[in-house]
């Protein structure tokens, strides 16, 4: 309907842009999924060159035949006495196959064909982690015990190397970032471990990425989440506080009893020279 239709027939007419061409008002627009907003790609073949030959004989060759036959078989629905050779990686996960226990392939999350005697599929979990570290006793610079909480989000971005070259990812991180921990702690003073915690998490992370990397892993971030004083030591902060509060009012009161000196002093001036 063009402007002139609109004013004849007594309507306003459309603006561009409107809500009759947006659709239906307070609709919110989701953009679709897509996969590389899911995970990275860990998708790979390990290639046999003159550095890595193919270490399998003829035996190891009759093996892996009667596993593709046995697997045909497997695969066929009412066939319930050959194990079926497909196996699911779910996502967030990465299939690491091994071929007579040596790493062979990597593959995606979906359907893995898997030779049921040759090959063996290990899931390995490529999500953001949340591992929370132990209670852990801590001494700083100047001789005070603390008791400190922390977490750790780490994320896996080598399977590979996380799941054969070492044998406790987690346990790992755990014991690296307490140790680091008592390292950073132990050269600062209390003062400074109460002020400045994000900035000892940060240093206590940058140290633990490096030890990290080697393991296929990358640390996203440190937290200290408490603090905890021993009972001794809060009681010796009360009263530090309250003594600091106790000085602060005297000095107050004092600054106060000065004033009120110096107007007196003014008053009587004043009654001498006007007065008297």
């Amino acid at each position: 309907m063009s402007a002139e239709d609109s004013v004849v027939n007594g309507k306003a007419p459309a603006q561009p842009g409107s809500h009759h061409d947006r659709g239906h008002p307070g609709l919110v627009s989701v953009q679709p999924a897509r996969l590389a907003d899911l995970q990275p790609r860990y998708a790979q073949k390990l290639e046999h060159d003159a550095e890595n030959p193919e270490a399998h004989g003829w035996y190891a060759g009759l093996i892996h035949s009667l596993g593709e036959c046995i697997g045909f078989l497997g695969a066929i629905p009412c066939c319930i006495c050959c194990p079926n050779p497909y196996k699911p990686v779910a996502q967030g996960e990465v299939g690491l196959v091994s071929k007579f226990g040596r790493f062979e392939r990597a593959v995606d999350p979906g359907l893995v064909k898997v030779n049921p005697l040759s090959e063996h599929l290990t899931a390995v979990d490529v999500k953001i982690q949340i591992v929370e570290v132990p209670r852990q006793v801590c001494m700083t610079k100047d001789n005070v015990t603390l008791n400190l909480t922390s977490v750790i989000y780490y994320q896996i971005i080598s399977p590979h190397k996380a799941a054969f070259g070492i044998s406790n990812v987690r346990q790992a991180l755990v014991e690296r970032t307490q140790t680091t921990l008592r390292h950073v702690i132990g050269a600062r003073v209390l003062q400074d471990v109460i002020e400045r915690r994000e900035e000892i998490a940060q240093s206590t992370s940058e140290i633990i990425e490096d030890v990290a990397a080697g393991w296929g892993v990358q640390v996203e971030s440190m937290l200290i989440k408490d603090i905890i004083f021993s009972d001794d030591l809060q009681d010796s902060l009360s009263m530090a506080a309250q003594s600091k509060r106790i000085g602060e009012s005297k000095v107050i009161a004092a600054r106060a009893e000065v004033e009120s000196a110096k107007l007196m002093r003014q008053v009587c001036l004043f009654c001498i020279l006007y007065i008297g």
